[in-house]
């Protein structure tokens, strides 16, 4: 008899449900790809019936519930802050405080009862994790070693903020603990929210304009901000925060510090935003590696694994990665607080002796992050012919040729493949693809097809047999969590002239992949592996056959502000309203060209807030 575990994450940020069976996970999706709420956090039922409907279970048929934080606990922390920073937090505290009375710091009752008016059956009894042994066990658990060093870093669970833990078999021992205030995401979330993007979504934008400054910032933040000490331990300056008192990250103190007040919200951005980035990233890297090193070094060993939202920083995790701080590392793919419901359901399933049973196929046990819906083609030709839409069928062998034809003559096609991916990537099953050859590529597909900042770099994915002759790679990139440098031979001298600073930078070719060759020679890189990945696989091998090249843009589908495409009718809706001129869903090919006029009521942009 199979036992099913069933994890949730809600009610802070990117909710999610997560189903294991006898320890395997089966089916994990955030709430956000159901509701269309980017981030949403509400108690994700949506993502609850998909994976009982995964596993053809109703709720009877689950042994246990594992909550990914501890409510209570965090409960007392919230209160205990907002106790210290009296008077100043009264306000936030006397907005905040109904809710925690009422129903946060029993959040268990309210799973339990969200459960139950799912009507799906009788509710297994709910078992409460800590939000950092969530993370540690989605981090172990479901990774390719028998024993590893894990490092978690994130803005706050109940109290800790980071710590190091011994994963050996079906157990984790932690190490080490660093609690709030003291914060190395919330240090981060803090130069992002003072650069004007939005704290818990534009960290990534942080981190991608890094490359276009200088970190002249960077021992100005050391010697004012954070005191790290030889071992990754750290002490912020709370003079310089506001996240104590209220609902902003920064004030005056940091706006003195830094010559000016923040950017505001989809302003101009300057020079000073620019190093900034710069220097907070090269901070956050220096930090994590000394975390790192000394978790591989009190538990004595070389493989590392990672999680928590810090280890989403794919630029840091690179940096680990070059400089061979561990032999391997192991970024979980869903690795902010969606993944906490992956992890709190595996730590209980585990407890429940089900043991880890990928150990020894030399795989992970997470599917390729393959874990969410897929739909039947009949489901998609209803979804098309419901639209009226004009459409081609095609076996896949020939579906390949002609999507590769088309991205070899610089066409943007939008990809919707099999089961959607778990976490914040799109891995080649729900993804916008592009030539990386084509230096207008990046401009294009930023400006006219996601909406979004021209700065920001697209991804490339590459077959995991090519991806060392084209990339300065020391392991596989599996889940687009590793930044690595562009091969010396595949770059192109960049011709004299006056040197450009800030985005003018985007301006010069740097090598033949010039759509995905961040200004620093640097470019996010998926391995694409047949066992994981096998439709996208030959996909990229038919573009490889055509052009020679085993490399294409990918990107996820969606536009800003928008979570990434879930159904057959999000697929089409996003392709509709975008310059995406060539949609392969399942086995159906619908060219831009030929479909009837898109006509909206309203300017649907205006109804999707910016990220």
């Amino acid at each position: 008899m199979t036992d099913l575990v069933l994890g949730i994450s809600a009610y802070y940020h990117d909710s999610a449900a997560a189903l294991v069976e006898d320890g395997v996970p089966i089916a994990a999706a955030q709430e956000e790809r159901f509701t269309r709420v980017r981030h949403d956090s509400a108690f994700p039922a949506r993502a609850v019936r998909y994976c009982l409907d995964e596993a053809g279970a109703k709720l009877g048929d689950v042994s246990a519930v594992a909550y990914y934080e501890d409510p209570a606990l965090k409960f007392r922390r919230v209160l205990s802050t907002f106790v210290g920073a009296v008077p100043h937090g009264y306000r936030p505290f006397r907005a905040a405080l109904p809710a925690w009375l009422a129903w946060k710091r029993r959040a268990a009752d309210e799973v339990r009862r969200e459960l139950g008016a799912l009507r799906l059956g009788p509710v297994p009894d709910i078992s409460c994790r800590r939000h950092h042994e969530s993370h540690a066990a989605s981090a172990f658990l479901p990774s390719p070693y028998e024993s590893a060093a894990v490092l978690c870093v994130d803005g706050v669970g109940e109290w800790a903020t980071t710590t190091l833990w011994h994963g050996r078999g079906s157990a984790l021992r932690p190490l080490a603990e660093l609690r709030f205030p003291h914060s190395l995401g919330l240090l981060y979330s803090a130069f992002t929210y003072f650069c004007g993007f939005k704290v818990d979504s534009g960290e990534y934008k942080l981190m991608g304009l890094a490359p276009y400054g200088t970190p002249r910032f960077a021992g100005l933040i050391r010697d004012r901000l954070i005191d790290i000490k030889p071992d990754g331990s750290f002490r912020l300056d709370l003079r310089y925060f506001e996240y104590l008192h209220g609902h902003v990250m920064t004030g005056r103190g940091f706006e003195r510090l830094f010559g000016g007040a923040r950017r505001e919200p989809e302003g101009p951005l300057t020079e000073r935003e620019f190093d900034l980035a710069a220097s907070v990233q090269q901070v956050t890297e220096e930090v994590v590696e000394r975390l790192a090193r000394t978790a591989l070094r009190l538990s004595g060993e070389r493989r590392l694994c990672l999680a928590g939202g810090v280890a989403l920083n794919c630029v840091a995790n690179g940096r680990l990665a070059r400089l061979g701080v561990a032999d391997e590392l192991w970024v979980q793919p869903a690795a902010g607080d969606a993944g906490g419901a992956l992890g709190a359901a595996l730590a209980l399933a585990v407890g429940r002796g089900a043991g880890r049973p990928h150990l020894g196929t030399g795989q992970d046990a997470m599917s390729g992050a393959l874990l969410g819906p897929s739909y039947s083609d009949e489901e998609i030709r209803s979804c098309l012919d419901g639209h009226g839409l004009v459409y081609t069928t095609a076996a896949p062998d020939e579906l390949d040729r002609v999507v590769a034809d088309a991205l070899a003559a610089g066409q943007v096609v939008g990809w919707f493949q099999g089961r959607t991916e778990f976490g914040p990537r799109a891995l080649g099953n729900r993804s916008i693809l592009g030539d990386p050859r084509d230096p207008t590529m990046q401009s294009r597909m930023n400006l006219k097809i996601k909406f979004r900042e021209s700065f920001r770099p697209f991804a490339p994915s590459v077959t995991a047999e090519d991806a060392r002759a084209y990339f300065r790679l020391t392991q596989d990139s599996p889940y687009m969590l590793l930044v690595a440098d562009v091969a010396e031979d595949k770059r192109v001298a960049v011709p004299d002239g006056p040197r450009r600073t800030g985005l003018d930078l985007l301006r010069q070719q740097r090598s033949v992949l010039p759509a995905v060759t961040h200004v620093d020679m640097s470019a996010r890189v998926q391995t694409v592996a047949r066992q994981t990945h096998g439709r996208y696989h030959r996909l990229l091998r038919a573009f490889k056959e055509r052009t020679g090249c085993p490399v294409l843009v990918n990107t996820s589908f969606n536009v800003r502000g928008e979570p990434i495409v879930n159904t057959p009718d999000d697929a089409v809706t996003c392709f509709r309203r975008t310059d995406i001129d060539l949609l392969a869903i399942g086995d159906f090919l619908l060219r831009k060209a030929d479909q009837p006029a898109w006509r909206e009521q309203s300017d649907w942009r205006a109804k999707i807030p910016l990220d």
